[in-house]
């Protein structure tokens, strides 16, 4: 038996729907109800009841609920025990993070808080594709901190009675495509007309679900060729001409200032967001106390949240016009080189 039949056992008894559950569980809805098969399997009983619309938990589904909630309580609370023993002793700070911040924003983060502070232990929980996912590792006390994106038309599922937050810095997903030999988009995003080519985010991410907003408030002719949850993921199919996507302006600023890519659409279709750093409103371990009072300090003496970057998305992003194709494939080739 694993511990994620469990969960979706939880889940599915929650919401009584597979597609559902599976958006919620981040898995597709075949390996949902394969996992809940095997769980029925393994118990030797049917939980659920197919046969209607929605379904039903059956009387030993009922039964079983509880259980299968105790189970899954005890092993977090012995996880949580056992990672605080362990924290407690090395004060290492322990964070959640989305991706893209984890790779553009924390380390500088860090680095000026350690000027103030001297070298810190830090260390990432299990990153989750969906930002739900990622929430919930703040809400249910795995973690000291959650590094995260916010906007108001994104529902944070943290109780503010019990989470407090620090704004410290913004960001802009920038809708984008690989330049051609004239510099201009090969997939050029427009309001009407032919569908763009889109590389997506699919559904569970932050910025999936600031596009659905968008999308719902000005809709775009667009054709989803390919999806996945990174903007990393998102930003080499994008540098591999594969179609148009909206990339988080951090990961992408040296590919905007050279030209490599360049913004698709006009800037009203730019999508902002705060950067957020949140905690539980308790007190905490005495490190994590003064990490958050040194984040209060350079925010009273206006120290900046992140280095200056052009802004995207606007003429200041220089275009090198390229002559002729064979210097497109040399540009394409020197981005493509990791760095030494």
């Amino acid at each position: 038996m694993e511990l994620k039949w469990l969960e979706d056992f939880v889940s599915l008894s929650t919401t009584l729907s597979f597609s559902r559950s599976a958006r919620e569980r981040n898995v597709t809805q075949s390996a949902l109800s394969r996992r809940i098969r095997q769980l029925e399997s393994w118990l030797g009983l049917s939980l659920f009841d197919r046969s209607s619309y929605p379904i039903g938990i059956t009387e030993e589904g009922k039964i079983f609920l509880p259980r299968a909630r105790e189970i899954l309580k005890l092993v977090q609370t012995s996880r949580q025990e056992a990672r605080q023993q362990h924290d407690d002793t090395a004060e290492v700070l322990v964070f959640a993070t989305l991706n893209t911040l984890s790779l553009t924003y924390f380390p500088g983060f860090v680095r000026r808080i350690e000027e103030r502070l001297g070298s810190l232990k830090t260390r990432f929980c299990d990153q989750y594709s969906s930002y739900d996912g990622n929430v919930a590792v703040l809400n249910q006390g795995e973690c000291d901190f959650l590094l995260t994106y916010a906007h108001e038309t994104v529902p944070l599922l943290l109780d503010p009675a019990r989470f407090i937050y620090r704004r410290l810095g913004s960001e802009r997903a920038i809708p984008v495509s690989i330049a051609g030999a004239d510099g201009r988009p090969v997939h050029a995003f427009r309001p009407t007309g032919e569908p763009v080519r889109m590389l997506s985010y699919g559904s569970g991410s932050f910025f999936a679900r600031r596009l659905a907003k968008l999308f719902a408030d000005r809709p775009a002719p667009r054709v989803t060729v390919y999806e996945n949850p990174m903007s990393v993921g998102l930003k080499a199919m994008v540098l591999a001409g594969r179609g148009m996507a909206w990339i988080p302006e951090s990961l992408i600023t040296e590919e905007l200032r050279s030209g490599l890519l360049v913004p698709t659409a006009d800037p009203s279709w730019e999508l902002t967001a705060e950067i957020r750093l949140y905690r539980a409103a308790t007190p905490s371990r005495p490190g994590a106390e003064r990490f958050w009072a040194a984040i209060d300090e350079n925010m009273s003496l206006g120290v900046p949240d992140a280095p200056e970057r052009p802004m995207p998305g606007r003429l200041s992003y220089a275009r090198r016009v390229t002559t002729n194709a064979g210097d497109r494939k040399l540009r394409l080739a020197a981005a493509s080189m990791p760095a030494s």
